[in-house]
């Protein structure tokens, strides 16, 4: 039967992460590079959550709950922020965040 080390679990958050990071430099949907960062924010949980098991610590599941913290603020704000731009302007791009000023 297989099981899965720990090194499949890195190579994982890498491969997520590495998608994370494509689509936010390759898009311009606000959205989308929206979603793009929370794809890269959970790519680095699994590795924290990975070296803790390794490590036998319990030190990076604590950071997890704290990235996820910061997450769940951050989805707050920014998406209240992103909705904003996108009711202000129909298909509005990374490029109008200038629309923002008073």
């Amino acid at each position: 039967m297989f099981t899965f080390t720990d090194t499949w679990y890195l190579v994982l958050a890498a491969a997520i992460f590495a998608i994370g990071a494509v689509g936010l430099i390759v898009r311009r949907n606000p959205l989308v590079m929206f979603m793009c960062v929370e794809l890269m924010l959970n790519a680095v949980n699994l590795t924290f959550v990975t070296f803790s098991r390794m490590l036998n610590d319990v030190g990076g599941q604590a950071v997890v709950f704290f990235v996820m913290v910061v997450a769940a603020a951050e989805v707050v704000v920014g998406l209240a922020i992103i909705v904003a731009i996108m009711r202000r302007r129909e298909g509005a791009n990374a490029d109008d965040i200038s629309l923002m000023r008073g």
